[in-house]
């Protein structure tokens, strides 16, 4: 896997439902390194601090080989690096191979995989559609976010190497997503998804949410 940018948002006002909203969602490219701190990227900008940023949800990575899907999807949009505000636009990245925990090293930096993303509006809004928010949700593609284990500097062109490999309770990022959403109970991944150390707090409160009463 390797870095195709870095990518940096600034903040941005929205119309959602009659009220002005401010997001950082609009993310590009830029050409200097980013340096990723133990919760959010410096000099970016996180508006929403409830849903984004954090310990738990430091940066946030997408797959350009998932540009393609969107790109048939949405000829009318324009697309750059970084449209689904993501920092870490990845060549190879793949949800399916990638697990809760699993720690890689990127440039200065060492992250680990907390959880997928899970879709507000506000990406809706970024593709002129809330039908969006249902396309991403059917796909496999939610992209991965990280915490970040050691600080420092990443830029394009520098590669992922997975360097710790998660075996207990092993769990993948697409597998996590299907079950934030899926209404098949699948009790022995969702237990591996609670029951992993290193998911990320906010997405096992969802996972109990929809599927605590199951477990019992």
């Amino acid at each position: 896997m390797k870095i195709a940018s870095v990518n940096i948002g600034k903040p941005a006002t929205i119309q959602w439902r009659g009220k002005n909203v401010k997001t950082g969602i609009y993310k590009y490219p830029v050409n200097e390194p980013i340096f990723l701190e133990t919760e959010n990227v410096k000099n970016d900008h996180v508006i929403d601090r409830k849903h984004h940023g954090g310990a738990d949800k430091a940066c946030y990575a997408y797959s350009l080989d998932h540009y393609e899907h969107w790109q048939k999807l949405y000829p009318e949009v324009e697309f750059n690096n970084g449209i689904f505000g993501e920092n870490l636009t990845i060549k190879g990245l793949n949800e399916v191979d990638v697990f809760i925990g699993d720690v890689f090293q990127i440039g200065e930096a060492k992250v680990q995989v907390t959880q997928p993303r899970q879709p507000c509006f506000k990406l809706g809004v970024r593709f002129g559609t809330q039908k969006m928010i249902r396309q991403f949700v059917d796909s496999e593609f939610p992209g991965v976010y990280f915490r970040i284990l050691k600080q420092g500097y990443v830029k394009a062109g520098d590669e992922m190497h997975l360097i710790e490999k998660q075996t207990q309770n092993a769990i993948s990022i697409q597998k996590v997503f299907e079950l934030l959403y899926t209404d098949d109970f699948q009790k022995e991944p969702v237990s591996n998804a609670i029951n992993n150390l290193f998911l990320a707090e906010s997405c096992r409160k969802d996972l109990l949410k929809r599927w605590g009463d199951y477990l019992r």
